[in-house]
């Protein structure tokens, strides 16, 4: 590609209109480069929750509208770039997003990931959106990880031997648990932890911040590789507790809070 000169003799970048300059590209709905409504949307994710970031960028890409019904995601490589993730994440994300009926695969010359039409309730978000009307959801979030970072780091300052025994059957009960009954299994492991805290008050509010919150969860699907990243964050936290490492169990938990909220969060934009 040949550049012109500016006046003061000095070259552009890039040929504004030319591949790779910024703006959204028409009819696919991609953007190039640095500028734009892509890069004002989507942004690095945090290292922790690569997948469930990613996930909620995906998503709320495509809540915007920023790539219309029919139109084709940016590629693969150019939205990895954007993300900070690998490939292999993003195709994971893609995968979950084409089981929900959100997007296709196309192969051949003009193949890629396409957007689909969105049917009402199809993906559980009318009846997400209803139960989001009844709460507040970031304080419920912001809640919940409060609760949750203190009841680990309590629990890291010791427990009885009866306590770590208590703690280590819930986390195998959460890893040895069917698709189906493992909400139920993740709820009673964080109940756990939220009991040996000693805490009673502590224990109290956080089972009422946990059934607001499987209220929410329950309207969105359970996605294999977000359980599978859940499930070595709960034998992180367990490790830092028996450990009575209590920075880094409140850390590890910190972190697994994020996860979650950043799903819920992908799901209501």
């Amino acid at each position: 590609m040949v550049t012109r000169r500016r006046s003061d003799g000095t070259r552009p970048a890039v040929e504004e209109g030319a591949p790779g300059a910024g703006g959204a590209v028409a009819g696919g709905g991609a953007a190039k480069g640095g500028s734009g409504p892509l890069a004002s949307v989507l942004r690095p994710v945090r290292a922790g929750n690569g997948f469930e970031e990613t996930l909620e960028q995906v998503l709320q890409l495509l809540r915007l509208g920023l790539v219309p019904p029919g139109g084709r995601l940016p590629a693969e490589r150019e939205l990895a770039q954007h993300l900070g993730v690998s490939r292999v994440t993003l195709r994971e994300v893609l995968k979950v997003l084409q089981d929900q009926g959100m997007v296709e695969s196309r192969r051949g010359r003009y193949g890629g990931t396409f957007v689909l039409p969105r049917t009402s309730g199809a993906d559980g978000s009318d009846e997400l959106r209803r139960r989001v009307a009844a709460v507040d959801v970031e304080d419920t979030l912001r809640f919940r990880e409060v609760l949750e970072t203190g009841a680990a780091g309590l629990c890291a300052d010791g427990l009885a031997a009866d306590g770590v025994a208590r703690l280590r059957a819930a986390l195998e009960a959460t890893q040895g648990a069917r698709l189906d009954d493992y909400r139920r299994q993740d709820t009673l492991l964080h109940l756990t932890l939220a009991e040996l805290s000693g805490s009673r008050t502590l224990a109290a509010q956080y089972a009422s911040v946990r059934a607001t919150l499987n209220e929410l969860l329950d309207c969105i699907p359970l996605l294999v590789r977000n359980l599978e990243h859940s499930q070595q964050q709960h034998a992180a936290v367990v490790e830092a507790v028996l450990d009575r490492d209590a920075e880094a169990a409140r850390e590890m938990m910190r972190e697994h809070c994020g996860g979650t909220a950043a799903l819920l969060r992908g799901f209501l934009a």
